[in-house]
């Protein structure tokens, strides 16, 4: 613990906290809206790409925005958040830019929503994360565990002296 506080750069977790934060609850919302209404979004956005299955899609567009966001706030399976959101938002951009080309104001907000998930993706979900916890707890009980082994030499011999 000591050496995480100390020799970490802490300030660099924060950053990862804060990135995953504001991009999940500044995603989320859109996810929320297609669910309200799907047939609209998929008669919207997804059958002018020509995609089969506009429907099925549209859905897994929303949950992906919805789950995606809340696994990148609570720091919770985030790579795999960041995934479902970097993916979504990949067809948001080229459905963008098949539909009103190289349009920087459509642009700019799926091209940061992209860049803040495959960061996350690549960089992991820092310190301060639910994964973080989990890491943190799994490598204890394991070291816990190599501790009390039976396998260990010395608590074999203690077990053996202490049956004679």
């Amino acid at each position: 613990m000591l050496r995480t506080v100390l020799a970490r750069p802490v300030v660099g977790d924060l950053g990862l906290l804060l990135l995953r934060v504001l991009t999940g609850v500044l995603l989320i919302h859109h996810g929320y809206e297609k669910l309200a209404n799907i047939e609209n979004f998929a008669d919207a956005f997804v059958r002018p790409l020509h995609l089969p299955f506009p429907i099925a899609l549209s859905y897994l567009a929303a949950f992906s925005e919805v789950i995606g966001s809340w696994l990148l706030i609570t720091g919770l399976l985030t790579r795999f958040g960041a995934l479902a959101v970097a993916g979504t938002i990949s067809v948001a951009i080229y459905h963008a830019i098949v539909t009103a080309g190289f349009n920087i104001y459509l642009l700019e907000l799926l091209g940061l929503y992209f860049a803040s998930a495959v960061a996350v993706l690549a960089m992991g979900p820092g310190l301060f994360s639910i994964d973080e916890l989990i890491c943190r707890w799994s490598e204890r009980t394991q070291t816990e565990a190599s501790m009390v082994s039976p396998s260990s030499p010395d608590l074999a011999e203690a077990a053996a002296s202490t049956r004679s």
